[in-house]
């Protein structure tokens, strides 16, 4: 890499987190329970049976947690709003004191210098909601929007950056088609409906955003460029129909406003007709993307993995991380420079981005993670490399600050640059926090030495 090479004056250097995944206290104060809660509670459906009961406390501790983003020079932080805490039935009344913790939350980023992006729903769908249809009632479109402002008459004097959903995907894959994930349905017929209920509600609270401010709010979607294992016929066909699965679904609508024609094959009887009327609606003009980036996937032809007839071909000679994920920072060079290509030249944050790796135990002082340290200095490059090969590209938030909760994982994976020690709520920043922070101070100049080889301090 050039050493002369920094990124752009203004770009936003932050760190990511979801409500679920650190707050903790998810019934405190008045607040309703999420399908997160209840799915989390039920036997069998997390790892160890973990839940977000706790988490990093992060309600109670988010001061602490706030002077130690300032101590590590984030400029950002990307978090979410649990739902259930502002309106604990998911629409009607609000929760003043749910409320105010979101307000207090944005109050001290701000006296610390740090620009919060909120994102609107990450996942955590109220439980009251769930039990009138959730995503696959029509009216979630309405209620969502109602929901979203709510908080943007709440805190858009000081928020600027808005995200309306976080990876629709994986609500629809997990959540909808393979039962995995909350709210734990396994129904091909049900994850079209959802998807497209998902992105109206995107569009209704795009709409409602812009009666009440004039500043930015986008989407977030987990992009995974698709490439074949052979150029046989057959996987070329399966990784296009991967393609549209993954990365098209939720983007041509918004920007092209048709579904890709993959997906009436992909779901055969359970693909629905849409209106014109809804499909215009979801072309609502948005201000930027952001982009959740963590592996590529190799595709062949598979006729006997369902539904999409397309297999993941694992790299053996490659790293993964302890989620099985490729490392492969070309990648994301090349879907940023897919989507800009493909959408336009419309502004992009890098909105997630890290790797779970095994940490050692804690011990005085830092904790060594070289296999992340590696993973962020190879994927600042990438971004670097698709800045220079003209992509907006306005900032990047790590995922994420904290050891949290990862969802079915439970506590078994760890993404986070700070490390928690989940039985004392010790926070300890690891090598590749202080990397990052260097990556910061210095507008990327750090990425041009090889940081792995310099004594902790």
């Amino acid at each position: 890499m050039n050493a002369d090479r920094v990124f752009p004056p203004q770009f936003l250097w932050g760190a990511a987190t979801s409500a679920y995944q650190i707050e903790g206290s998810p019934l405190a104060d008045g607040a309703g329970a999420s399908i997160w809660h209840e799915f989390s509670h039920t036997p069998g459906r997390t790892r160890a049976g973990d839940t977000g009961d706790v988490a990093c406390d992060h309600y109670r501790r988010y001061r602490d947690d706030v002077a130690l983003m300032r101590t590590l020079g984030l400029q950002g932080y990307r978090f979410s709003v649990a739902w259930g805490r502002v309106l604990p039935e998911g629409r009607g009344w609000v929760n003043p004191a749910g409320l105010s913790f979101y307000q207090r939350l944005v109050d001290a980023l701000l006296e610390q210098g740090i620009e919060p992006m909120v994102t609107l729903y990450h996942w955590d769908l109220p439980a009251a909601l769930d039990r009138l249809g959730g995503w696959l009632n029509p009216d979630s479109a309405a209620w969502f929007a109602d929901y979203a402002q709510v908080l943007f008459r709440a805190l858009g004097d000081r928020v600027k950056l808005w995200v309306t959903l976080n990876e629709p995907w994986v609500v629809v894959d997990g959540g909808y088609l393979h039962g995995v994930l909350a709210p734990g349905q396994r129904n091909p017929f049900a994850a079209p409906v959802a998807a497209h209920h998902l992105l109206r509600a995107h569009a209704t609270a795009v709409q409602a955003y812009r009666a009440e401010s004039n500043q930015q709010i986008g989407l977030v979607v987990n992009l995974e460029p698709k490439y074949p294992a052979t150029e046989t016929v057959e996987d070329l066909a399966a990784t296009m129909r991967a393609d549209a699965y993954w990365n098209r679904f939720y983007l041509d609508p918004v920007f092209l406003g048709s579904y890709p024609p993959e997906l009436p094959e992909i779901f055969g009887a359970a693909w629905p007709s849409f209106s014109a009327a809804d499909l215009a609606l979801i072309q609502q003009p948005i201000d930027f993307l952001g982009i959740n980036y963590y592996s590529r996937q190799v595709v062949s032809h598979d006729p006997t993995d369902w539904p999409l007839a397309a297999a993941r071909v694992r790299q053996p000679h490659q790293t993964h991380t302890g989620l099985d994920w490729e490392v492969y920072p070309q990648g994301l060079t090349d879907i940023l420079e897919w989507v800009s290509g493909r959408y336009g030249p419309l502004p992009l944050y890098v909105t997630e981005n890290g790797a779970a790796f095994y940490d050692p135990p804690q011990s005085a002082g830092e904790i060594a993670d070289p296999l992340r340290l590696a993973y962020l200095r190879t994927h600042l490059r990438a971004a670097l490399a698709a800045i220079d090969k003209g992509v907006d590209l306005r900032g990047y938030f790590a995922w994420s600050l904290l050891d949290n909760f990862e969802w079915a994982h439970g506590y078994s994976q760890r993404f986070g640059l700070v490390h928690v020690d989940y039985a004392t709520q010790q926070r300890t920043p690891k090598a590749s926090a202080r990397f990052y922070s260097e990556v910061i101070r210095s507008h990327g100049a750090a990425l041009a030495t090889d940081f792995s080889t310099e004594r902790a301090g």
